[in-house]
């Protein structure tokens, strides 16, 4: 039985070419607003009008359609990612860290699909 305690906040990633132009996009259509735009790691973050639902828009020169990556938020990426390794689960390189940000870390489910777990520094 896995001991990983997820919060109530999901963010669902997606790769884009342009974040300014997709980020106007989902405002226009869906009424998003901007929570906030990370240049320096190429991320934008925007509401949804899900309550702890997000959506994350990530750069990238390639875009693949389907490229969605649902982001679930932990209290403690470390800890979450020490016991899903004790039970076999593959991770995707080292957590990624942005001092006063956030941690990552990349898995997958049995079927290779990508899911990340993420830590709010900024708190």
């Amino acid at each position: 039985m896995s001991t990983v305690k997820l919060n109530s906040t999901i963010t669902i990633s997606l790769n884009v070419k342009s974040r300014a132009r997709s980020a106007e996009w989902y405002k226009k259509h869906f009424g998003f607003e901007e929570i906030y735009s990370a240049d320096e790691i190429g991320w934008t973050e925007l509401t949804t009008n899900t309550e702890g639902v997000t959506l994350g828009l990530g750069d990238a020169e390639e875009v693949t359609p389907g490229n969605m990556i649902p982001v679930f938020g932990t209290e403690d990426v470390d800890s979450a990612r020490k016991d899903l390794e004790g039970h076999a689960v593959k991770f995707d390189g080292e957590t990624m860290y942005v001092e006063g940000m956030v941690k990552l870390a990349t898995l997958y489910d049995p079927d290779g699909n990508a899911l990340m777990l993420a830590q709010d520094l900024s708190e």
